[in-house]
C-alpha cells in the first residue's frame, strides 16, 4: 500500500522546505512526493532543488490556480491512496502511518482526516465550536463550513473516477465543494490525534484576497443540486443552507449599494426549485462578468 503525496505550491519558497522536510521524516516510508509548482516567481525552484530525487517537481509555466495543481498532481501519482499537503503546513512523523493503517483496518472506506494543531501568526489557538470535525456522515454539518482539510485527508485515488477532479473554476473553496460531493455519497472518518500543523494568518492565503466567500459556496451547492443524486433529506438540507448564504450574502451586497446583484442572490433558492440548470449557469455567468471563474 503505498501513498502520493501532493504539494500544490505558489510563492511559498518561506515555508515549502518544512512542509516536504515533513514528508521525508514520516515513519511510514512507501510514498512519493510530488510537488506541483504553479508559476512561482520566486525563490521555490531553488528551495526544491535540495531535495534532488527524493521528490518530483512539476512546473506550471503560470499560475493555473491549487484547483489545477491539485489536480496536476493526482494525474500524474502512481499509487492507490492520496494525500495532500498544503505548502504552508506541516506533519508530524506518525501522519501516514496512522491512516495507512485505518485504511487496512477498514477496508471499506473510501476517505479519512486527522485532527489538527492550529497556528495562527506563531501562536496556538483553539478551534470554535463550530469547527469541530465530526466522523461518519458529515455531509450535513459540512454545508455550513468546510469541516475537512486538504492537508488532514487520505483518499482513495479511485474515489475521484467518481467524483471528479477538484473543480478548476473555483478561486477559492474548492475544498468545500470537493468535500461535499464526496460526503454525499460515503462517510469521511475522523482519526482522532493531532498530526497535521496548520499554520494560518499570512498574507499569501488564499481566503484572505476574496470578500463574500459564500459566493462560491453558493455556486457549488446549486452545482451540487444540478448534479448530484441527493435523498430528500440531503436535498432540503441543502435547499436551507442555500438559502441562507443567499440571504447573508444578499445584505452584504446591500451594504454595498448592489440592489441588483442582492435581487438576484435572493431569488437563487425560488429558481433552483423550479429548474436546477439555468440559475446554477446564470450565477456562473455573473461570476465571470465580475472577473471571478
Amino acid at each position: 500500500m503505498g501513498v502520493s503525496v501532493i504539494i500544490p505550491t505558489y510563492n511559498r519558497a518561506w515555508c515549502i522546505g518544512r512542509a516536504v522536510s515533513s514528508v521525508l521524516y514520516q515513519e511510514f516510508k512507501e510514498y512519493e512526493v510530488i510537488v506541483v509548482d504553479d508559476g512561482s516567481t520566486d525563490d521555490t525552484k531553488e528551495k526544491l532543488s535540495v531535495f534532488g530525487e527524493r521528490i518530483k517537481v512539476i512546473s506550471h509555466d503560470k499560475n493555473r490556480g491549487v484547483s489545477c495543481a491539485r489536480n496536476t498532481g493526482i494525474k500524474n501519482s502512481r499509487y492507490c491512496f492520496i494525500a495532500f499537503l498544503d505548502s504552508d503546513d506541516f506533519w508530524l512523523p506518525k501522519k501516514l502511518l496512522a491512516q495507512v493503517e485505518f485504511f487496512e483496518k477498514n477496508p471499506d472506506a473510501v476517505i479519512c482526516q486527522t485532527q489538527e494543531i492550529w497556528i495562527r501568526r506563531g501562536k496556538r489557538v483553539n478551534p470554535k465550536k463550530k469547527h469541530l470535525k465530526p466522523s461518519g456522515d458529515i455531509f450535513i454539518p459540512s454545508l455550513r463550513l468546510c469541516l475537512v482539510s486538504p492537508s488532514a485527508v487520505m483518499l482513495r485515488k479511485s474515489l475521484f473516477d467518481e467524483v471528479g477532479l477538484f473543480d478548476e473554476d473555483l478561486p477559492v473553496c474548492e475544498d468545500y465543494d470537493m468535500w461535499l460531493r464526496i460526503s454525499c455519497k460515503y462517510p469521511v472518518y475522523l482519526l482522532d490525534k493531532e498530526l497535521v500543523v496548520k499554520t494560518g494568518g499570512h498574507k499569501d492565503q488564499l481566503s484572505s484576497k476574496y470578500w463574500g466567500m459564500d459566493r462560491f459556496r453558493i455556486y457549488s451547492l446549486l452545482k451540487l443540486i444540478k448534479n448530484e443524486r441527493l435523498s430528500e433529506r440531503q436535498y432540503q438540507a441543502v435547499i436551507k443552507e442555500l438559502e441562507y448564504k443567499c440571504k447573508i450574502y444578499a445584505q452584504g451586497c446591500i451594504k454595498r449599494g448592489k440592489i441588483q446583484e442582492a435581487n438576484f442572490y435572493l431569488n437563487l433558492p425560488v429558481e433552483v426549485k423550479k429548474d436546477p440548470v439555468t440559475p446554477f449557469l446564470e450565477l456562473k455567468h455573473l461570476l465571470f462578468q465580475q472577473g471571478h471563474l
